[in-house]
C-alpha cells in the first residue's frame, strides 16, 4: 500500500503502564492501517486497549513501543512542542464530552482553538464548514441554547475548520440518545464519502459502528479481528462470543 493512501499507521505498537511489579500492558503489539477516506470502528470489551489506541496513534499519548506514522510523518522522534503542533494542525478530536465554553457562540467555539494557536481563520472554509454540518442558522447561539446532538456538530465543525488529515472520535455518541446518535452518525459519514474526510471512532456500540466501512476489534490489548462493514447483528455477536470468552478465562 502506498503511504500517500495511508492516513494513519500503527506497527507493533506497546502501551505499558503502572510500575516494572505491576506493570498493566493496554497494548501489546498492535498493527493496524487507516486508509485516507475511510470510516474506521474501532470496539472492543471494556479495558480492550481501544481508547489507548486511538490516544497513541492520536499523539495524545506516547506508545511504549512501536512505531505510529501520521502519513509520512513518523511520531515518535517528536518533541512535546512538535506534537502539539502536528495535533493542532493534522489532527482533529471529538470526544464523548463536547467541551464547549457557554460563555462563547457556537462560533466562536468552533474557531476558539485556532486563535488561541494564533492561527488565521479561513474565513470561506469556516462558512464551508458551517454549512456542511449544518449550523448556518445557529453560530450566535450560546451552547446551553443548542440540543446535545448540536452542540456535537459545533465540536466536529471545531475539528473540521483545520482542515485535519484525520479525524479521531471517542464514544462521540455516548452522551446522545438513538435518533440524535444516529444523525451525527449520518454526518460524519457524509464527511467521509463526500469531502473524503479520514475519520477513526472508538465505539462501544454496535449500530454506531455499523455506520463505518470496517471494524477493528480488540481485546486484551491484541487485534483480533479486522472486519470489513460486517453489520450490527453481526458487531453485537462477535462482542458478546469475546465478553463470554473473557468470562470463561
Amino acid at each position: 500500500m502506498s503511504v500517500h493512501t495511508e492516513a494513519v499507521r500503527v506497527e507493533q505498537l506497546t502501551r505499558v503502564y503502572g510500575t516494572d511489579q505491576q506493570p498493566v500492558t493496554a497494548l501489546a503489539g498492535v498493527d493496524a492501517v487507516f486508509v485516507r477516506g475511510t470510516f474506521t470502528a474501532v470496539m472492543g470489551p471494556s479495558g480492550s486497549g481501544k481508547s489507548t489506541l486511538l490516544q497513541t496513534a492520536a499523539g495524545l499519548d506516547r506508545p511504549t513501543s512501536g512505531r505510529v506514522r501520521l502519513g509520512d510523518t513518523e511520531l515518535s522522534g517528536l518533541s512535546e512542542t512538535q506534537l502539539t503542533k502536528l495535533r493542532r494542525d493534522r489532527i482533529g478530536f471529538v470526544f464523548q464530552a463536547f467541551n464547549l465554553l457557554g460563555a462563547l457562540t457556537v462560533e466562536e467555539n468552533i474557531v476558539l482553538p485556532s486563535r488561541l494557536a494564533g492561527v488565521r481563520v479561513d474565513r470561506g472554509w469556516l462558512a464551508e464548514v458551517v454549512q456542511r454540518v449544518g449550523l448556518d442558522d445557529r453560530l450566535t447561539h450560546r451552547p446551553s441554547e443548542l440540543s446535545g446532538g448540536q452542540q456535537q456538530r459545533v465540536a466536529i465543525a471545531r475539528a473540521l475548520v483545520t482542515r485535519p488529515e484525520v479525524i479521531f472520535c471517542d464514544e462521540p455518541t455516548g452522551a446522545l440518545d438513538t435518533a440524535t446518535a444516529a444523525d451525527v452518525l449520518t454526518l460524519l459519514r457524509m464527511l467521509v464519502d463526500t469531502h473524503g474526510q479520514t475519520v477513526v471512532m472508538v465505539t462501544h456500540d454496535p449500530v454506531a459502528a455499523s455506520y463505518a466501512d470496517r471494524v477493528l476489534v480488540l481485546a486484551d490489548g491484541r487485534l483480533v479481528l479486522d472486519l470489513p462493514q460486517p453489520g450490527a447483528t453481526r458487531i453485537a455477536e462477535v462482542l458478546a462470543t469475546l465478553g463470554r470468552s473473557r468470562v470463561r478465562s
